[in-house]
């Protein structure tokens, strides 16, 4: 099927030749693709392209582009990452369904023109020429988007990197988190649970999972906002200890404790892991949405340290991202991730981390992929992050509301697609041949006599 030009006849439109070189040119590129998109140009043109006829569906999004500086991206290097930055300055936009529009990631990559073909792309961008209309606008504390490179995950580079992501506003992440604050995969027992029912589930079934009895130690490595030490305490009865290196986490950690009385049971430190001291002192510790920022080659370090503190019988269970290719090569991907939103992530298969615990010491009882929960978490967060917008936008610049938008789906889509996963994985430091789990997991959905909703 041929592309549709929707609306008007170009002719009909008082176009410039500047603009009638980038409508013809864009509508070459995109004839092959296999969805339908709406695109407005600076000028109010408005192209429809694509395979799919209007009669067939109406495009589910509208890109929109404010600059002839956009279609020479498209032609001198089909980067999708040059394509984010023109969205991050705000050159184009998206109106619509962000989901549908990130799958012109794949089109783009698919493009294939002739040798003529690409040459007379390449001659009609390059006399693409017209001046910027305006500045991009970017105010507010975030207008640096680019996080400082991590190479060797030293202390000061692992500080500034968490720093970059999570001393953001505790104000902005309320906006869009679940009642408890929880910045990791939720767990949901069906796909119609509110986002704040499966958090608490979530938290339910970590501290099922590590057999939380009262008054034993339990160390929560990189505590985000407090909610599984207060949770743990509140209805395990632990001795409940965080650590963070986000200082706005921490004062928000202190104020929670306070609010909610959990002075005796639960105490929060700005500290990094590597400076965590004792030998055996915790009974039981997680990490959860931690190990993703030690970097691959500290791993062994980062393991060794949670084998130290933990006691002997003591039950581990790490919670993270992995995703399905070994190590962390330089991938568009990978690229986005340590520009934009986490300068020190890297990770690995599941696999790999499995062995790496292994060769740690640790004995690994229970593993459990959690892939389609952190899709749906993420589109959750994409939901409440757009219907709160304005009030995003009193707390952080334009240009960052939109790398968090853009992120959070894209990751959504990845996680949805089996690139990524995530899982748990529960392991013991070994003593003396002990078991310290039940022989089932009927303990971990068994009915409380709380009341408490757990993963049921």
């Amino acid at each position: 099927m041929t592309n549709m030009i929707h609306a008007a006849n170009l002719d009909a439109l008082s176009e410039t030749p500047t603009d009638q070189k980038a409508s013809r040119l864009l509508t070459q590129l995109f004839r092959s693709f296999e969805g339908s998109l709406t695109l407005r140009l600076w000028n109010g043109t408005v192209l429809r392209l694509g395979k799919i006829e209007p009669r067939e569906s109406e495009p589910p999004f509208t890109l929109v582009c404010k600059h002839p500086d956009f279609v020479r991206s498209m032609v001198l290097g089909r980067d999708p990452l040059r394509l984010v930055d023109a969205y991050f300055r705000g050159d184009i936009d998206v109106e619509g369904d962000l989901f549908a529009a990130l799958r012109l990631k794949d089109h783009l990559h698919s493009i294939r023109l002739t040798l003529r073909d690409q040459l007379g792309a390449l001659l009609t961008a390059l006399r693409l020429q017209a001046p910027r209309l305006a500045p991009p606008e970017s105010s507010g504390p975030r207008a640096h988007l680019h996080g400082r490179a991590v190479k060797a995950h030293s202390r000061p580079e692992n500080r500034a990197a968490i720093s970059f992501h999570y001393d953001v506003s505790n104000e902005f992440y309320r906006l869009w988190l679940d009642e408890e604050r929880v910045y990791s995969c939720a767990y949901f027992t069906s796909p119609d649970e509110s986002l704040d029912q499966a958090q608490r589930n979530k938290l339910e079934h970590i501290c099922r999972k590590l057999r939380l009895q009262p008054g034993e130690r339990l160390l929560d490595i990189g505590c985000g906002w407090g909610a599984l030490v207060c949770w743990a305490a509140r209805h395990h009865g632990v001795q409940a200890h965080g650590i963070t290196l986000s200082q706005q986490q921490f004062e928000f950690v202190q104020q929670r404790i306070r609010a909610e009385g959990l002075q005796d049971r639960v105490t929060v430190e700005l500290c990094d892991y590597r400076d965590l001291a004792g030998d055996g002192i915790f009974d039981k510790v997680s990490s959860v949405g931690m190990f993703e920022h030690v970097g691959l080659s500290n791993l062994p370090a980062y393991l060794a340290m949670i084998r130290r503190v933990l006691r002997p019988g003591g039950l581990f269970l790490n919670h993270g991202i992995t995703h399905d290719e070994e190590g962390w090569n330089k991938t568009l991907a990978t690229q986005f991730i340590n520009r934009y939103v986490f300068p020190d992530g890297e990770l690995d298969c599941v696999s790999n981390i499995q062995l790496g615990m292994e060769r740690a010491g640790f004995e690994i009882h229970d593993v459990e992929g959690l892939r389609p929960h952190y899709a749906l978490t993420l589109r959750h967060w994409v939901e409440r992050l757009e219907a709160n917008r304005e009030a995003a936008l009193r707390e952080v610049d334009e240009p960052t509301y939109r790398v968090w938008r853009l992120y959070m789906a894209a990751c959504a889509l990845e996680f949805e697609a089996g690139g990524t996963g995530i899982y748990q994985i529960l392991a013991s430091r070994p003593d003396r041949g002990t078991w310290p789990v039940p022989l089932s997991r009927s303990d971990l959905y068994a009915a409380r006599d709380d009341g408490l909703v757990g993963a049921t």
